[in-house]
């Protein structure tokens, strides 16, 4: 079958060519090159993805080699096989012992599936996804999309491969669909959103990995032979795992590798808010598949005649100058065209907290006396926390009861915070609608509502259970109780909470055959809810958490433009927690808060400075009492908000360099943030341990015009950007009264 050009728009600007004669489509970005082919008239191949080039004619183009143990569909060439083909979406029972991107079971119980391609299509823009978040574009001239299709010829199943490749952004959005274009029903047991075969196995793979309170590590390891990833099967994409992995290329010598400024990298990061998987496998002829998408474990999905399903959405950056470049691409295409909403665009308010300061201990005397403090150190927002609701003196009881507990707040919602903004501070709330409470009115009303299996004692976690956002009757009383309660308060803020991880995913509603369809119809509930929710509210600040950084990824940022980096708010142990989240997500996204010493999460003291240096890395905040703070700490706090207010246009919306890694360094850290036209700067530098009598470092900036002079804020000193950037800084430890220092240039 010869690809037939469709294509309708002018080649010297788009991004995507289609060479008729030689069956390949060539995606360019502004440095890269993605190629496939159609072999055969029927298999879409896989040829590369490398440095732009301006045409691309074969030089590298696919070898056939007899491989023993590896089976042939044509019978008379044993040098072709699916086994060693690198397939650009391979199914299963076919002859390919590597890891399929889709698996589906037929009414007769067989298995296998041709996906043979059929045609293509170029559209101008980029398409939305059905019930799904994915990056957007603004003027149908940033990106173009590609569109192929492969069906099965037995079946009739469709498999629509989507690709949006931007023109000014070295990035390429893919997603899969899944029609059944037969008549019979199919069960979908494993679709991902991308695979992709590398001809060599040269790389390290680097993942995000942690726990609770140390989220977000980040973690190289060679590849090896046999299959290595990472996977999360918790109902969220999870603090233990982030749907984000890099193939970090390797040096000849096979142990260095590429780094923040040099060496070639491909991100992979998956815009989707549940259960995910993540993997590279090698095979015996050391070629590398990536595959990511949504874990097939406890998934399946029945397809009638005619229905579709949509697989999220993968957000694919090729780097040929090391992570550093690879992460701001990703920070501009997640803040400028993943968020949205007014404070997209717009600097976030100093807030506090009240957590830390009473947790479950308080009245609205206790509230508006932590309010006034506020005010009197130049915050702008002060948000109510957990406890606020039903009977909630702990963690046990009244989650679904969004109602005021007028015990606490006999004015309600509206009295509070109608005192807060009389003090001259917007109001902020606190909500964690997914879960429910055995002790609550809506268990009492509704047990059904929870998902738990039956006959079972159900699987607790925090003391509580998690509502079945797969069924449409709880998704609208979700939506109903959180507008009234934010329109009571007239909020400014919202803190949407997430304490536990899904363990039953068996909806009382579902047919056996559709129990599989929970896990992923749960995300889809949320997501309806999250946009209903947040259209209506489209002024209010929306802020993601779970259990601190458990649910930090593309898919809430959709919804939410920033999220509760981790509940530990240690400022040493932040600085690595940062430093990772940054490699894929903006500083924009990342808030960052002061909280009480000994710190509550590791009991460890550090500077009000340091904690707030640290703080200063994204959307910035207090988590303390401050009614127990001395006048000199409040008039230092003062300083502080004063100091981020006149730097955060340049930490939330500028380029971030990470000059020393943690993953690097042990000793210290250091990062800087670069206002987009240059002119202005930020450079933090923490300590994680400090030596005595140590070393006096060199620090060479990055990101600086070369040609312009920049004034250091506060020291009366001028030099240019580029011996800033070349010869560099020399600096020394901070005292045991602070681990950091923190440098603001401003071009004169």
């Amino acid at each position: 079958m010869r690809v037939r050009d469709k294509t309708v728009y002018n080649p010297r600007i788009m991004s995507i060519f289609v060479d008729s004669k030689r069956n390949v489509f060539h995606l360019q970005t502004p440095t890269s090159s993605y190629v496939m082919r159609v072999e055969r008239d029927r298999y879409l191949a896989h040829v590369g993805w490398f440095a732009r080039v301006a045409e691309w004619r074969g030089s590298n183009d696919l070898i056939g080699v007899d491989r023993g143990f590896s089976p042939n569909p044509d019978y008379d060439d044993r040098t072709f096989s699916l086994d060693t083909f690198p397939q650009e979406y391979p199914s299963a029972g076919r002859g390919d012992f590597r890891s399929p991107a889709i698996e589906v079971s037929f009414e007769d119980g067989t298995t296998a599936l041709d996906l043979w391609y059929e045609g293509y299509r170029v559209l101008a823009g980029k398409p939305a996804l059905s019930g799904l978040p994915a990056t957007y574009c603004e003027r149908v001239d940033e990106v173009d999309t590609l569109e192929i299709d492969l069906r099965d010829p037995v079946s009739g199943l469709l498999v629509t491969l989507s690709y949006s490749v931007w023109r000014d952004r070295d990035a390429i959005s893919r997603s899969v669909r899944a029609t059944n274009g037969g008549s019979a029903p199919i069960t979908i047991r494993k679709i991902l959103s991308v695979s992709l075969d590398f001809a060599d196995s040269s790389y390290s793979l680097l993942h995000l990995s942690g726990a609770h309170c140390r989220e977000r590590e980040a973690w190289f390891r060679p590849l090896a032979p046999g299959s290595q990833g990472v996977e999360s099967r918790r109902g969220a994409s999870s603090g233990q795992q982030n749907p984000f992995i890099v193939l970090v290329a390797r040096e000849a010598d096979g142990v260095s590798r590429a780094g923040e400024t040099s060496g070639e990298v491909f991100g992979f990061s998956l815009v989707y808010s549940g259960n995910f998987v993540a993997a590279v496998e090698v095979d015996p002829f050391d070629c590398a598949r990536v595959s990511m998408g949504l874990s097939p474990v406890n998934f399946s999905w029945f397809l009638k005649s005619g229905e579709t399903f949509q697989a999220p959405e993968v957000a694919m950056v090729r780097s040929g100058s090391g992570l550093g470049a690879m992460s701001r691409t990703y920070h501009d295409l997640y803040r400028e065209r993943l968020c949205r909403g007014s404070f997209r665009d717009r600097v976030r308010p100093v807030l506090v907290n009240n957590w830390e300061a009473t947790y479950f201990n308080f009245d609205e005397k206790k509230l508006l006396a932590l309010a006034a403090k506020a005010k009197e150190a130049d915050l702008d927002l002060f948000v109510l926390d957990d406890g606020w609701f039903g009977a909630r003196d702990d963690d046990k009881t009244s989650l679904g009861d969004w109602y005021v507990d007028r015990r606490k707040l006999p004015g309600g919602l509206a009295s509070l915070a109608d005192g807060v903004r009389s003090l001259g501070l917007d109001f902020g709330l606190w909500v964690e609608p997914e879960m429910i409470s055995e002790r609550s009115e809506l268990y009492r009303d509704h047990p059904d509502w929870a998902l738990r299996a039956p006959g079972r004692e159900p699987v607790r976690g925090r003391d509580q259970l998690v509502l079945d956002l797969s069924r449409v009757d709880v998704q609208e009383y979700l939506i109903g109780v959180l507008k009234a309660a934010f329109f009571e308060a007239k909020v400014a803020y919202v803190k949407w909470d997430m304490n536990r991880h899904i363990v039953e995913t068996f909806s009382a509603l579902a047919r056996p055959e559709t129990q599989g369809e929970i896990s992923h119809r749960y995300m889809l509930g949320l997501y309806r809810v999250l946009e209903e929710v947040t259209a209506s509210f489209p002024n209010v600040l929306f802020e993601s958490c779970s259990g601190g950084g458990g649910r930090f990824d593309p898919g809430m940022l959709y919804y939410m433009p920033q999220t509760w980096t981790s509940d530990n708010t240690d400022a040493i142990a932040r600085v690595a927690i940062q430093a990772g989240t940054s490699l894929a997500y903006p500083a924009s996204s990342m808030a960052c808060h002061v909280s009480a010493v000994p710190n509550h999460q590791l009991g460890r003291v550090t500077s009000l400075a340091t904690r707030g240096n640290v703080a200063m890395a994204g959307a910035f905040g207090y988590e303390l009492d401050l009614t127990k703070l001395t006048d000199d700490e409040i008039a230092e706090i003062r300083g502080q908000v004063a100091r981020y207010k006149s730097i955060r246009e340049t930490v939330l919306f500028g380029d971030l360099y990470r000059l020393r890694d943690p993953w690097d360094d042990q000793k210290f850290s250091a990062w800087m943030n670069v206002s987009k036209d240059r002119r202005s700067a930020v450079v933090t530098l923490a300590w994680t341990f400090p030596q005595p009598n140590p070393s006096v470092m060199r620090l060479r900036l990055a990101g600086l015009d070369p040609a312009l002079s920049y004034e250091m804020e506060g020291e009366g000193k001028a030099f240019l950007g580029d011996e800033l950037m070349n010869a560099g800084l020399r600096l020394r430890q901070g005292d045991a009264r602070n681990d950091t220092v923190q440098i603001v240039l401003r071009a004169r």
